[in-house]
């Protein structure tokens, strides 16, 4: 049997399994569990196989009703409109005022925080009739110990119960409902999967797609909360654990120029990407509501078409959401609600500027461009360069498993990132809410391109935005497999290397310093004709003539910055 069948059904229909599906459903039939916990990759088929086990256990029998659990409202009318395509029936609309669904209806589709809010009505619908229930992305049923409770007590009497996830771990010790945890030679217990189908698996067999990860530094300079002015390398190896997390905010303000810059850099790899799938798509994760406004505004100016923006769960977003999958317009921005779960095949391109560097949420982030359509497509994600993402971009593959205790000493590097990734901080540095003691302040945001991770690999040896050495890797072409990806960027890493051996023009440094003395000097003057900040004025002059700060300059980009401060003073802006 080949690993992935070329000729396999529609997602949300089981007319023809995956090879990996397969071997779940006959382990699944072979035991006739309980419970059951399937472990697959995002982009996968957990879906199909899921439902697969509810159509064989009502033709059986076995169940008559089917109970779909899922993180949120979106993903309950998913699921209802894919169990729909394969004859079950399920009511995502229903609601815990009604007491009972509908006759025509095989059952329901839930959240856990409806399930959490009356435990005791679900258990009563589970012990009225033979149920499966479908416990989709069950690691959230450890999201808080009422939810956990709530699932417990809802769920004890159900017939069978089938748990699913793509990540079956959690960043804390909340265990996971009707999850077994066995302790491993160090004493910690852990979760056990009936069957585990891992991202490494799932690329070998052509299920998903191979990920290009792009990663960008910068110079960045900001206010602390203290008062103090800071200048820094965002990704620095120096920086402190404060510093990186300040360097990283400022590096996503929507004013600075770190945003523009690799939403331009994305928008140009998607154009790529394009040539040979007409109807890719690129998905922005942003932080907050109001930056993902406006990094949707600088997406308007840059492709001069509107992006779609889902700013939380409310009533419109999963049209939207809906709507973008099926369409063909190029950019969608969320916050959070795009980062599980949600099915959107065509996105290709992916730009995580959000600061949560969680290896759960971020594995659930980069599921979202992984699901495979065609042989050859590849997932383009862009990063911040800072050392948590790109340690977790760099184990990409590394399966995890829930732990449910901690060691008393744990010297892991995954570990100690996660707790500095999740460690508030609280001193006159820390990044925090604006206006409680004292006000952070991003000041200017610059970006250079970095390094491309891939298999375990880097590539690139750092570049301006817009050089050639940038876009070597951003013109990758849009169809490859991943033995060629990897043949082009070890290509493009040697062409580069070679171009910086060839021999260089010499620098004359008196030159150079008189240049730059010139020009701080009339950037004085115009900053105190025109009231701007000097800091702006610099920023404004680097945006217009390109190259890094001034220290860093070249001959010519700081005689093209002089020559654009004497047209101000003579009027031509």
């Amino acid at each position: 049997m080949p690993p992935a069948f070329p000729g396999r059904a529609p997602w949300g229909t089981a007319s023809k399994l995956r090879a990996w599906q397969q071997a779940a459903l006959t382990e699944y039939e072979a035991r006739e569990p309980r419970d059951f916990l399937a472990v697959a990759t995002p982009g996968a088929g957990k879906t199909t196989f899921a439902l697969r086990v509810a159509t064989d256990l009502i033709q059986r029998g076995v169940v008559r009703r089917v109970t779909v659990v899922a993180p949120t409202e979106h993903l309950k009318r998913q699921w209802a409109d894919a169990a729909a395509r394969v004859g079950i029936h399920l009511d995502p609309n229903f609601r815990n005022s009604q007491g009972r669904h509908g006759a025509n209806f095989d059952g329901v589709a839930l959240t856990y925080a409806g399930v959490a809010s009356k435990p005791a009505l679900h258990a009563a619908r589970t012990k009225a009739a033979p149920t499966l229930v479908i416990l989709d992305e069950i690691h959230h049923g450890g999201d808080a110990l009422s939810w956990g409770d709530a699932v417990r007590e809802a769920f004890e009497g159900a017939t069978r119960r089938l748990a699913l996830t793509g990540t079956p771990f959690r960043s804390d010790t909340a265990p996971i409902p009707f999850v077994t945890y066995a302790p491993g030679g160090d004493g910690i217990r852990r979760s056990i999967a009936d069957y585990t189908y891992g991202y490494g698996d799932a690329l070998r067999d052509g299920v998903v797609r191979p990920v290009i990860f792009l990663s960008y530094s910068g110079q960045m300079r900001w206010r602390t909360r203290a008062g103090d002015e800071v200048s820094a390398q965002l990704g620095g190896g120096d920086l402190t654990k404060d510093m990186t997390a300040q360097a990283w905010r400022t590096a996503l303000d929507p004013e600075g120029q770190w945003i523009p810059s690799v939403l331009a850099a994305a928008d140009r790899r998607l154009s790529e990407v394009r040539r040979s799938v007409p109807d890719a798509g690129g998905l922005v994760i942003a932080t907050d509501q109001a930056d993902a406004r406006a990094y949707a505004a600088h997406l308007r100016r840059i492709t001069g078409q509107p992006a779609t923006v889902v700013l939380s769960d409310d009533d419109g977003a999963s049209e939207r959401i809906e709507s973008f999958a099926e369409g063909d317009s190029r950019w969608m921005v969320a916050v959070r609600m795009v980062s599980e779960g949600v099915d959107v095949p065509r996105l290709a391109v992916g730009v995580y500027a959000t600061s949560t560097a969680t290896p759960l949420f971020f594995a659930q982030a980069v599921g979202r461009f992984v699901r495979v359509r065609r042989r050859g497509e590849t997932a383009s994600v862009f990063l911040p360069s800072v050392p948590q993402l790109l340690a977790l971009a760099a184990t990409l593959e590394l399966e995890r498993d829930h732990a449910l205790d901690r060691p008393e000493k744990d010297d892991d590097p995954e570990a100690d990132l996660l707790a500095a990734a999740e460690r508030e901080a609280t001193g006159p540095d820390a990044v925090g809410p604006d206006g409680v003691a004292g006000t952070f302040q991003a000041l200017e945001a610059q970006a250079t391109f970095d390094r491309v991770l891939f298999d375990g690999g880097e590539f690139g040896t750092g570049a301006e935005v817009g050089s050639e050495e940038e876009l070597d890797f951003l013109g990758l072409p849009g169809l490859l497999d991943a033995d060629q990806v990897s043949t082009l960027l070890r290509q493009r890493q040697a062409d580069q290397v070679a171009g910086r051996r060839a021999p260089r023009p010499a620098v004359d440094h008196r030159r150079l310093a008189d240049l730059r003395k010139e020009l701080n000097a009339l950037v004085g003057a115009w900053a105190r004709r025109s009231g701007q900040p000097h800091g702006s004025v610099h920023t404004e002059l680097r945006r217009r003539c390109g190259g890094p700060e001034v220290a860093l300059a070249s001959e010519e980009q700081l005689q093209a910055r002089t020559a654009l401060v004497r047209d101000w003073f003579v009027g031509k802006r």
